[in-house]
């Protein structure tokens, strides 16, 4: 074996005959111990299972206690029962509550998916509680153990809707912050592809990825950022890994098979970044032909009804936007005009739906006649999948010496992209869409960048809520087109929950 670095009493057998450096982190370490130490094998969703449980279990009798308070025992012909026996018949309806929800799998998805949160479960927390409150109220009715109302029925409905939600993510937080959620994981390549992977699991430390190392015979120079993940061989046994991503490994098609069949009987999870990953999008469907699996590639286009719902939802939502935030609208443009000589706004022609030209609106946060030669330069530098963070870890220009005192905290709360929402009513923007891209941008788009364009540009996205400044520019152009690829309504309301949920924690860097 070439090289050794590991702590503590953990001591790995040589596997195989070529040459590798084996590396186990900190992290890894401390979850053998802690295993080791308590005789027990939990993992993530042993723990995520019982905390959902106990979230929901917890939500229904809180909200069960409320209505009961509000509402009484109700009136009518069986208003005898009394608030306390019927509390009691409410709390024991809650197995048939959490019966309902392993049906709707709201217990699985945590384990299963890379990453989880509870906005990605609203609608079937919404299915759960609409299903589970009618047949409280027809079974009440029915049975007459107590009296039925419409109103404390909507009551207990929406009531229940907010509480499970909060309960849940409150489960969730408490869990991540436990060495049981994080999942010992190795990718299978050590490529361009499986080194994104690599980059994207290590910048985002709340999906529980506790990325061990490579597998692969013939790896590639490692990116920057990666130089402590080492190239590891067969340490699933080892390590106790419970997650293979297989990225494009150079391993034939029958080796890499077989990797996989040796892995069925050691209760791993195991992802797999598919071959012309940059066609597929979070709408493809998985059909079968004759038991061989085929995906299927929805066109990427919206069709005439959606886009009236997205227009619809957006003339709604910018007007909102701008009443609500008119007073701080009013106190910008004073600050602006008061730190820098110069216009308050920032006028910029993008590319919008169809590469049509249009002028995007910004508070302007940099001083006037600053040189745009630099951008160009920089835009044409990150569109290699090696180039490098900046010092504080994030691929953004440094323009720090260009930015205006006020600019700086425009930036950071994004704030500077406010009147948009006049791009918005105008037509030009969307809410939720790609980032509207400069002309000179497309000049390094690969071919399938351009589908972007196949919808509006929009204020935030999915490269916004889930990597905004983390990600290099080609990153980004590829989440613009999953985007536009796999929209729909839910997508787009789900980003718009998520996006205040981002600006929040921080995660958006000036």
């Amino acid at each position: 074996m070439a090289e050794m670095s590991l702590e503590s009493s953990y001591a790995l057998p040589s596997i195989g005959t070529a040459q590798r450096t084996v590396f186990a982190n900190q992290r890894t370490l401390e979850i053998l111990e802690q295993r080791r130490t308590s005789g027990k094998t939990h993992r993530r969703g042993w723990l995520m299972r019982r905390m959902l449980v106990l979230a929901d279990v917890v939500a229904l009798a809180t909200t069960f206690a409320v209505v009961e308070l509000v509402f009484g025992a109700g009136s009518g012909a069986y208003n005898h029962i009394g608030a306390g026996l019927e509390y009691a018949v409410l709390l024991g309806t809650i197995p048939g509550w959490i019966l309902i929800s392993r049906l709707y799998g709201l217990y699985e998805q945590d384990e299963e998916r890379t990453h989880h949160p509870t906005s990605d479960e609203l609608s079937r927390v919404f299915h759960l509680v609409t299903v589970g409150v009618w047949l409280l109220f027809v079974s009440e009715w029915f049975i007459g153990v107590a009296a039925p109302s419409l109103p404390k029925a909507m009551a207990l409905w929406g009531i229940a809707i907010a509480f499970i939600t909060v309960a849940r993510s409150v489960a969730r937080f408490w869990c991540r912050r436990s060495l049981t959620y994080l999942q010992n994981t190795v990718i299978v390549g050590a490529g361009d592809v499986g080194q994104s992977m690599a980059r994207k699991m290590l910048r985002h430390p709340e999906y529980g990825f506790n990325l061990v190392g490579f597998v692969d015979n013939q790896p590639r120079a490692r990116q920057d950022g990666l130089d402590h993940v080492a190239l590891l061989e067969e340490l699933v046994r080892m390590l106790d890994v419970e997650r293979v991503v297989i990225a494009f490994s150079n391993e034939s098609s029958e080796e890499t098979l077989e990797l996989l069949r040796s892995l069925n009987e050691l209760d791993v999870q195991v992802d797999i970044v598919p071959r012309l990953y940059e066609l597929v999008s979070p709408s493809v469907k998985i059909d079968t032909l004759e038991g061989v699996p085929v995906i299927n590639l929805p066109p990427p286009r919206l069709t005439h009804s959606a886009a009236l719902i997205k227009r619809t939802v957006d003339i709604i939502g910018a007007l909102v936007g701008l009443a609500l935030t008119a007073p701080l609208f009013i106190y910008i443009a004073w600050r602006v005009k008061r730190d820098s000589p110069g216009p308050i706004f920032f006028r910029q022609t993008r590319l919008g739906k169809g590469r049509r030209e249009f002028t995007a609106l910004k508070f302007r946060t940099m001083k006037v006649d600053v040189d745009t030669s630099v951008h160009q330069k920089y835009i044409e530098e990150s569109m290699d999948p090696r180039s490098a963070q900046t010092h504080n870890g994030v691929y953004k220009l440094d323009r720090g010496d260009a930015i205006t005192h006020s600019g700086h905290w425009l930036r950071k709360t994004s704030l500077d992209e406010l009147p948009q929402l006049i791009n918005v009513l105008r037509g030009d923007m969307s809410l939720v869409g790609p980032r509207p891209c400069i002309d000179y941008e497309t000049e390094h788009f690969l071919p399938h960048h351009f589908d972007r364009f196949l919808v509006p540009a929009g204020i935030t996205g999915l490269w916004q809520v889930t990597a905004r400044a983390h990600s290099t520019f080609r990153e980004a152009l590829d989440m613009d087109v999953a985007y536009a690829r796999g929209w729909s309504l839910g997508l787009d309301l789900r980003l718009l929950v998520r996006t205040p949920l981002q600006l929040l924690s921080r995660k958006a860097t000036a």
